[in-house]
């Protein structure tokens, strides 16, 4: 029981929601849904057009998504609902598996008369959006995940060994007792630590986070999301022999997750969009608000994020033979998986799946007087150029006295994690590469990489 003079009144705890930041829009309409999994969500809703469930993590509830609601309800419905225990939704003892909470989602998204949806995830949210994914794959159009791992997926055990995330395992009565009344600094400790911005969240934003946590129940609850994590590796285990086929976005922060986001997402699906979010920690939404909210909104309404695959493939067999005209290069620049990202860049898959485990090969079309600054990739890789010639060095910076002149008919490698730059003369050129995957494109400075919004090669 929390001692009676740590707790707050009806009556304060509502000014509190009514005046302080962040705030979803005032024009979002709101009411609690009963969950049949024994849970009364609140949920907030608003705008028009195409539907996204907004899904918030821990140190947070739906308000966090404040700016990007207010950004998509132009054009899109967005579900705002709080997790179970979190919030204005109910407290109840159990019931904090991501995988019954991915049912209290599909019992909100179902009430107010929608079926198949977009899915924004941050934090824990991505775990209950990764099992909703995984139990109602026909009814998710597109996932966007943000910088937390998931229980059971690799690497989630080296993760554990981390020191940092010591939270994870504190709960129980005695944690309740020691937080009562300290909230704030139980959460700053958590704010601080994963934040590349030390006023970020700033102090409105904690002060008002750290009152919804407060009220009775409410850290017993916000404890539980963590001791369910053993039951959600077990769910997980059996979810991932399933890979999800829609489109994924997996989002890190680059002093935070980075691209290790997309590749805990790529264990369990298919179509993996990798990107990270420079300068940011993990409050993407407090850190880096405005490009943050471009970003998922660029994924969400863009094209189908399908590989293009060469056509002529000889069925099952495994036996494929194209000539030069065979290749169908798509109509227009589609970087994709392997590729460094540079707009322009046509990708065609011969063999394989860059996103996934085991042998692959693409193919590129790069155009005239292309340049391509420092990457590199994590997986091993051999290239044969075919046509134009490729110019190409080694090193963390581009420096044009490194460049070889490589003719068709030229070999070369791209060892993992070893930085390499390449550019393109006066005519394109056309190169095939091998590797073994999953892969990845990592840039040296991220203020280069092309696949961020506003930024140009």
């Amino acid at each position: 029981m929390i001692p009676r003079f740590l707790s707050l009144t009806f009556l304060t705890l509502a000014a509190i929601l009514t005046n302080a930041q962040p705030s979803l829009p005032s024009s979002f309409q709101a009411k609690t849904i009963h969950s049949p999994e024994g849970a009364d969500i609140f949920v907030r809703w608003g705008g028009s057009g195409p539907v996204v469930v907004l899904i918030h993590g821990y140190a947070e509830n739906s308000d966090s998504w404040a700016p990007l609601a207010a950004d998509l309800m132009k054009d899109h419905t967005v579900v705002v609902p709080d997790l179970r225990g979190i919030g204005r939704s109910s407290k109840p003892a159990d019931g904090y598996d991501k995988k019954t909470q991915a049912k209290d989602m599909r019992a909100v998204v179902i009430s107010l008369g929608y079926d198949k949806t977009f899915v924004v995830a941050h934090d824990i949210g991505n775990m209950v959006a990764y099992a909703y994914a995984a139990i109602y794959p026909d009814k998710v159009e597109r996932l966007v995940v943000m910088d937390a791992p998931i229980p059971g997926i690799d690497p989630w055990n080296e993760i554990l060994q981390n020191p940092g995330v010591w939270h994870f395992n504190f709960h129980g009565p005695d944690a309740e007792r020691l937080v009562a009344g300290r909230e704030r600094i139980y959460f700053d400790r958590i704010w601080n630590d994963f934040t590349a911005d030390p006023s970020k969240p700033d102090e409105d934003t904690r002060n008002f986070f750290a009152a919804t946590y407060a009220q009775p129940g409410g850290m017993r609850a916000g404890f539980a999301q963590f001791t369910a994590f053993s039951q959600d590796a077990k769910d997980n285990k059996i979810f991932e022999q399933t890979e999800l086929t829609m489109p994924v976005m997996a989002v890190g922060g680059e002093k935070s997750f980075g691209p290790l986001q997309a590749v805990i997402m790529r264990h369990v699906a298919t179509n993996v969009q990798e990107e990270v979010v420079a300068g940011s920690g993990h409050w993407l939404m407090e850190e880096r608000p405005a490009y943050t909210v471009a970003l998922i909104r660029k994924f969400l309404d863009g094209p189908p994020v399908d590989h293009t695959v060469a056509g002529g493939a000889g069925g099952d067999s495994g036996e494929e033979r194209f000539t030069p005209a065979e290749y169908k290069f798509p109509q227009v620049g589609n970087p994709g998986s392997g590729s460094s990202g540079v707009g322009g860049i046509e990708t065609i898959v011969l063999k394989g799946n860059p996103d996934q485990a085991g042998v692959y090969t693409i193919m590129l079309r790069v155009p005239a007087h292309t340049r391509i600054v420092a990457h590199s990739h994590r997986d091993d890789r051999v290239a044969t150029v075919i046509s134009g010639t490729w110019h190409i060095g080694y090193g963390d910076r581009f420096d044009e006295t490194k460049l070889k002149a490589l003719p068709p008919g030229s070999f070369y490698t791209e060892p993992p994690f070893r930085s390499h730059f390449a550019e393109t003369g006066n005519e394109p050129v056309v190169v095939q590469i091998t590797g073994f995957g999953p892969s990845s494109t990592e840039y040296v400075d991220a203020t280069q990489d092309p696949r961020k919004l506003g930024t140009s090669n």
